[in-house]
């Protein structure tokens, strides 16, 4: 087995959360997902049977009697985020079936946010994420400076070093902003990106034959 991620990078428009809602949809029908203001940040996804009584009328206690089946869906967050409303139809989607026989119902829950900010999600399929560096601030003076005055661009040893270890470190996933409410301003006037690397390291050490590494720039003000 080789360690496997998926990267998502969003440009939404938000800066405010304004509420969380949790929608949760039996398999086979429609989910629907929408902000009055603002778009769709998903904040976790899941698809399987954690309780007995959800999605249960009609159907057979050999259908709904496992409830430790639960298996994360990065689809939707790839579908939804960044949308207004978001509609689908919630069958098919998290592949393989994580527990054949039972019937089974997606969780999602999600956030409006309402100015431009930046969102970072990092999921790993297996294994576990491994911060191997990352900084928020300015190293250089060409990354993120198009349209960008040269003062705000000047400051090249602006630092906020392992930015992302106490959010990501040891998990399957993460998302977080990269904006100056969540790491502070190291360098007030400074236009600052959020400058990561990472690997994937499987659960079972022997397995992870190579790691994959990958390096992302997110622009904020």
């Amino acid at each position: 087995h080789y360690c496997m991620f998926i990267l998502f990078l969003l440009t939404l428009l938000a800066a405010l959360f304004n509420f969380s809602e949790t929608v949760v949809t039996c398999d086979g029908f429609v989910q629907s997902l929408s902000c009055d203001t603002g778009v769709i940040s998903v904040q976790s996804a899941t698809y399987g049977r954690t309780s007995s009584q959800i999605c249960s009328a009609g159907r057979p206690r050999s259908q709904i009697s496992n409830t430790w089946c639960s298996k994360n869906v990065p689809v939707i967050f790839k579908r939804c985020n960044g949308l207004r409303t978001c509609e689908f139809k919630a069958q098919g989607l998290a592949r393989p079936d994580p527990c054949f026989g039972t019937y089974k119902y997606y969780t999602t829950n999600y956030i409006c946010i309402t100015a431009e900010i930046q969102l970072f999600y990092l999921h790993v399929e297996h294994g576990k994420i491994q911060i191997n560096t990352a900084n928020y601030g300015r190293t250089d003076k060409t990354t993120c400076s198009q349209g960008r005055p040269s003062q705000q661009l000047q400051n090249t040893n602006c630092f906020s070093p392992n930015a992302l270890d106490f959010v990501c470190e040891g998990k399957s996933s993460c998302s977080i902003l990269a904006s100056n409410s969540v790491f502070s301003d190291p360098c007030f006037g400074t236009f600052k990106y959020l400058n990561i690397s990472y690997s994937c390291v499987s659960k079972c050490k022997c397995y992870c034959i190579e790691k994959l590494y990958c390096i992302v720039f997110l622009c904020v003000d």
